[in-house]
């Protein structure tokens, strides 16, 4: 049960920081060209330059860095495993012998890319959700897709249905959570058994969790039509979003510093 309470995707912490009172235009460009860049990078160099500037961010933020870093928990098997496949996988100069498997110099190099890769992208991205509200968040995603609204694509909905279902992760994992301990209360055992044995007992907690999935979305659909929500259409905003120098600057300081890691 540790698993979720270890997700932090989705989750929001208000604090009095720069990062917090960035454009969310600007931390969603931002994010997304971090996103661009490890992907791209090949040296060691490179990927101490953009962890150094995404451990800074995170400090800007003042939120702490133990709970940005319990996003990464959950995913660690998955790091584990790609980093098992390409140890074994990737032809090359064999320095260690297994049986039948041989762990190769470039299969380690391979598999440490791919699983710094992975980690600075939940990293970023937990940084993003963790320092921008919801509502923020739907603003700039609803302001970056307006050119749709051209070839009449209702970018306002999208971003809505997007921010809802980034928010309801959290929502879901506890509602997951509550589940499970009442089950437990109940007898069922969840831990022991071979892993084939202990999927087959998480299946139980699928249904009431759809069904609790789909009771919030019909209490979320009528709150919002009490509220008088129709879309997009007309609608005005309370807080004009607006890119200032600070914006400017944090821009360009992340475009030098990630060409400066390409290079």
């Amino acid at each position: 049960m540790m698993f979720f309470r270890s997700i932090t995707i989705g989750q929001y912490i208000y604090r009095n920081s720069i990062i917090h009172r960035l454009d969310p235009r600007v931390k969603i460009f931002v994010v997304i060209l971090i996103i661009t860049s490890v992907f791209l990078i090949n040296s060691w160099i490179g990927f101490f330059l953009i962890g150094l500037y995404l451990f800074t961010n995170i400090y800007l933020s003042k939120v702490h860095p133990k709970y940005v870093l319990k996003g990464i928990r959950p995913l660690i098997f998955i790091i584990a495993f790609t980093l098992l496949i390409h140890f074994f996988t990737t032809p090359g100069e064999v320095i260690y012998h297994i049986w039948i498997l041989n762990i190769t110099r470039e299969g380690i190099q391979r598999g440490l890319f791919i699983a710094v890769r992975l980690f600075y992208l939940i990293l970023s991205t937990s940084w993003l959700t963790l320092t921008t509200s919801p509502i923020a968040l739907t603003d700039g995603i609803e302001r970056i897709l307006s050119f749709l609204k051209i070839i009449r694509i209702p970018a306002h909905e999208i971003a809505m249905m997007m921010t809802i279902a980034l928010r309801f992760i959290p929502t879901l994992m506890e509602e997951t959570e509550k589940i499970i301990k009442a089950q437990m209360a109940r007898g069922a055992d969840f831990e022991s058994g071979n892993i084939v044995k202990r999927i087959q007992n998480f299946l139980p907690i699928i249904i009431p969790l759809f069904v609790s999935a789909f009771h919030r979305a019909d209490e979320l659909s009528i709150a919002m039509e009490a509220r008088c929500y129709r879309g997009g259409e007309g609608r005005t905003h309370y807080r004009q979003l607006l890119i200032t120098k600070v914006d400017y600057i944090f821009m360009i300081v992340t475009l030098l510093i990630l060409i400066l890691s390409y290079l």
